[in-house]
């Protein structure tokens, strides 16, 4: 159950799906809720019953298929219509019907917004707002309150931006959230804000940050330092124009900087775990460099982190990576130094023993090739490789003699792609040929043909993925850089190739992608 000395509560379900390019299915929305209850939030936000279709069935599939272990599900809607009661319309009786055990109601604290948005009068916002929690609370619902716009409106009518806060509490809300809707304020601000508007009211307070300004996180921290206990957030940030305040920033800052336990005990290790997760769900590729979870968090490049990280990983990390379950990594440039080899080979379970020669022929090597356009920091694959050729321990498991592609658009208006591949496996020289729907497919089929009767392990590799970057030049003659991303069912590698001729590029990725594959199951050691 949540800690009801402060509430983490997550609204990706509702405020987050306002972004740009997601659209939740049913399903969809279960398998998040599910996410954030195993990370621990208190409280989630399904969405807006009645308001449409796919919420109000949400609630419904919910209500027989989540079994929550840690939160509260949420409804969201709004307060009963001007001139109305609150037990009669028929927005608040969908909110009732939802089957949420909590209720966040939307309110106006911004009179400008009640006059010319609402179209009513201050009074009756104020009733409105009374009458609605009265109700839902009478009828055994937890309720919150948001505050639209509450920062813009108390900075130009604080005196009613402070009653709106008074009506909510006397009328049995757990909190008020002051809302910054349009997302312009600042840290500072929020602080004295936050403040000012405790000393008025003595009410609970809660935060909620847009980020417009790209203060969400520091603001929803502000708040809390001036007093609020409860925090809205969304995974990843989500959320309509930029984006909300990032659930897993917030509450990585709250226990890892203000000592705060926000969570239940262990679960802040999940944050990579689930952030990656929701972030395939809704088909965002996530973030790199995200704060905490994204996978460049605590990836370092200079020699000189390097050569300090060597003597105390702390030196140049914030906190302790696995806290987050994230990882250390150490990426190889051409602006490397042996420290930064020694530890990479480390990560990569490469054992350079004591002679230090290889570590530096293998830097040497390395910057070489980034002056020709290769990039080691997507493909690890590709530099264990290198180092195990240095220290003599990448095996010959085949070798390329030659190979060709002819690509023929047929008379359908089908262009097929054949290639041709002349390989020695195992001191057999294999001659095999394969059609493809791209001469990069013909190739790997071509390949795979011709060793699967040797090594029939081929079959399980995949490729996941293929990336083709244009480095220098102009038109077709440019440098190409290619990427391409093997699995196995295990796991998944990535490896480089670099040349004038896209194919040819491709060719090297390719090799060195099933070459690394077939060291993965066991040949060669």
């Amino acid at each position: 159950m949540p800690d009801e000395s402060f509430h983490v509560f997550d609204t990706t379900l509702r405020d987050g799906a306002q972004r740009e390019g997601i659209a939740l299915t049913v399903a969809d929305k279960l398998a998040i809720a599910r996410l954030l209850d195993t990370f621990g939030v208190g409280f989630i936000e399904g969405g807006w019953p009645g308001a449409n279709p796919k919420d109000t069935e949400f609630f419904r599939r919910a209500s027989q298929e989540l079994d929550l272990e840690h939160a509260r599900l949420t409804a969201f809607g709004a307060t009963r219509r001007p001139g109305a009661e609150a037990a009669d319309d028929p927005q608040v009786a969908a909110l009732r019907d939802s089957g949420a055990p909590v209720v966040t109601l939307v309110a106006k604290s911004d009179v400008r917004h009640v006059e010319r948005a609402l179209r009513t009068t201050p009074e009756e916002n104020l009733a409105m707002i009374a009458d609605t929690v009265a109700h839902l609370r009478a009828e055994g619902r937890r309720v919150f309150v948001d505050l639209e716009h509450f920062f813009d409106g108390y900075l130009y009518d604080p005196a009613y931006a402070l009653e709106a806060v008074r009506t909510v509490a006397e009328a049995g809300a757990d909190a008020a959230v002051l809302c910054d809707t349009n997302g312009g304020m600042l840290p500072a601000g929020v602080g004295r804000t936050v403040e000012r508007v405790l000393e008025g009211t003595g009410a609970r307070l809660g935060i909620h940050a847009q980020d417009d300004t790209g203060c969400a996180v520091a603001n929803t921290l502000a708040a809390v330092d001036a007093g609020a206990t409860h925090v809205q957030c969304t995974a990843n940030g989500y959320g309509e124009r930029v984006g909300n305040a990032d659930l897993f920033s917030v509450v990585a800052a709250l226990e890892l900087k203000h000592g705060r336990k926000v969570l239940p005990e262990g679960r802040l290790a999940e944050a990579s775990r689930v952030s990656t997760a929701i972030a395939e769900l809704v088909n965002i590729a996530p973030a790199t460099h995200q704060p905490y979870v994204g996978v460049s968090a605590f990836a370092h490049k200079a020699g000189l982190h390097a050569s300090a990280i060597k003597v105390d990983p702390d030196l140049y990390q914030h906190t302790d990576p696995e806290q987050v379950g994230n990882v250390m990594r150490m990426l190889v440039s051409d602006m490397a130094g042996r420290a930064s080899i020694e530890l990479k080979a480390e990560e990569l379970g490469v054992d350079l023993g004591g002679d230090r020669a290889p570590a530096a022929r293998a830097v040497e090597r390395i910057k070489e090739m980034e002056t020709r356009g290769y990039s080691f920091e997507a493909a690890d694959a590709s530099l264990e490789l290198l180092l195990r050729e240095e220290l003599g321990q990448a095996p010959e498991l085949f070798a390329a003699e030659s190979w060709r592609v002819i690509t023929e658009r047929r008379p359908d208006g089908a262009a097929v792609s054949e290639a041709t591949v002349k390989l020695h496996v195992k001191g057999e020289r294999v001659i095999a040929t394969a059609e493809g729907n791209g001469p990069v497919n013909a190739l790997d089929r071509a390949l795979r043909q011709a060793m699967e009767g040797v090594f029939p392990e081929l079959a399980a590799l995949r490729l996941v993925d293929y990336k083709v970057r244009i480095l220098e030049g102009g038109g077709t003659g440019a440098v190409t850089r290619i990427l391409v991303t093997f699995g196995d069912g295990r796991g998944e590698w990535t490896t480089v190739g670099v040349g004038e001729n896209v194919i040819d590029a491709s060719w090297t990725a390719l090799e060195q992608a099933v070459r690394y594959g077939l060291m993965r199951q066991g040949h060669g050691e």
